[in-house]
């Protein structure tokens, strides 16, 4: 693997909305795109081959838990993060900022960096742009996040500056460090697709070698809901050239018609040719509103955290297959889905398993919600190409009932 094998190619607009092609070394991905939240290098309840028969693209794994346990080293050793949890499938890791300014104890943020308690045993940590960067490094993901200062909702302008001048430094100080190790500029090889990519879903697991060198380096744009600041970050993060750009802070508790907001001011100043990636969102509303402004890419807990408490988004609305109405249902989840739940389950079954407190309830509701938000961004793509987007989401915000 190396960083040629890295790019996006922009293939289709209707208004703001894109489709288009992510090129890693572990294949294509197909975009806009929903990539599901394995936190430990897992994804709740469901095994890698169940996750390839919900259509799952690409997985998001997360650098702070893996950091502090079984560590970096631990997953070099047993070959990378795609050899480590078998999954052979583009692999994104976050920074961590989000979990040490939410999870750990006696957070200190300096400029430097961050020092904090692990929130697992309560064993000093000290994180720096330059070793996160070096911890992504050693877990071997496709994509990688600089560490970002994330700050809560409501923030007062002064502190959401000092945390957007912070994250633009940290963001300069890990690209300077990532093309140092790369020993390379990865984002001067990123800008356009290579001519003979692997073809959609196909990648190596056996093999691979965690190496800076096959790693696109993101920016993150902070500023809370101040648009100015949004704006001034997304410019001089802009002016770094980085390969893509994520959108950090949002859906953090200040409602979907702020975090828009925010959306209309920022996704103007990222450059149309690198991806967009939108962190942390979200519920199928958001997620097509956000593609309607031009985001490719998405993270969310909801899909799998919501099917473990029995939840299930469907082509009709949210039911809760727990409530009472179900008890004598043959009817699967959706009867527009054809994942293995609803092709094999009726929800009387399902049902009966989460008031037995059986496992298998979390593991179908999980993988149908995962196949349905995928199949989402696929539905959401072909409109895009066929020029209907509007009118597709109209139709999917008018069909969507709740139990």
């Amino acid at each position: 693997m190396d960083s040629s094998a890295f790019g996006f190619r922009l293939l289709a607009t209707d208004g703001p909305a894109r489709a288009g092609e992510l090129v890693t070394p572990h294949g294509v991905v197909a975009t806009p795109v929903f990539m599901p939240v394995g936190t430990q290098a897992t994804v709740k309840t469901l095994a890698p081959d169940q996750l390839l028969a919900a259509g799952v693209p690409m997985l998001l794994a997360n650098t702070y838990h893996l950091h502090l346990r079984p560590g970096e080293d631990a997953v070099a050793a047993l070959g990378g993060l795609h050899r480590f949890m078998h999954w052979s499938r583009p692999i994104l890791t976050d920074s961590g900022g989000f979990q040490v300014f939410s999870l750990a104890r006696l957070t200190r943020i300096t400029d430097p960096g961050v020092r904090f308690q692990s929130h697992i045993d309560g064993a000093a940590v000290e994180l720096t742009p330059e070793s996160v960067v070096d911890i992504q490094a050693r877990l071997g993901a496709d994509v990688v996040m600089p560490l970002d200062e994330c700050v809560a909702f409501p923030t007062a302008k002064d502190y959401a500056r000092r945390a957007m001048e912070r994250t633009v430094d940290w963001a300069r100080r890990s690209l300077e460090h990532h093309n140092h190790t790369a020993g390379q500029a990865s984002h001067g090889t990123f800008g356009s697709a290579p001519s003979s990519p692997l073809p959609p879903g196909e990648g190596r697991v056996r093999g691979d070698t965690p190496d800076a060198h096959t790693q696109a380096l993101f920016g993150i744009v902070q500023g809370a809901t101040y648009a100015d600041l949004r704006v001034e970050c997304a410019r001089r993060l802009t002016d770094l050239d980085f390969p893509g750009y994520a959108l950090g802070g949002l859906s953090v508790g200040e409602g979907p018609q702020v975090m828009n907001e925010m959306l209309d001011v920022t996704l103007p100043e990222l450059p149309a040719h690198k991806p967009r990636y939108l962190m942390g969102v979200g519920p199928p509303a958001d997620l097509l509103a956000a593609v309607a402004r031009g985001v490719d890419m998405f993270d969310c807990v909801i899909p799998t955290r919501n099917g473990r408490n029995g939840f299930a988004f469907t082509h009709a609305g949210v039911i809760r297959l727990k409530n009472a109405k179900h008890a004598r249902s043959d009817q699967p989840i959706d009867p527009m889905c054809s994942c293995p739940a609803c092709a094999g389950f009726a929800r009387g079954y399902l049902r009966h398993l989460f008031r037995a407190r059986e496992i298998l309830a979390m593991t179908l509701v999980s993988l149908h919600n995962l196949a349905f938000f995928c199949q989402l961004m696929k539905d959401a793509r072909l409109a895009i190409v066929e020029g209907r987007f509007d009118r597709f989401r109209r139709e999917f915000a008018a069909s969507q009932t709740e139990e």
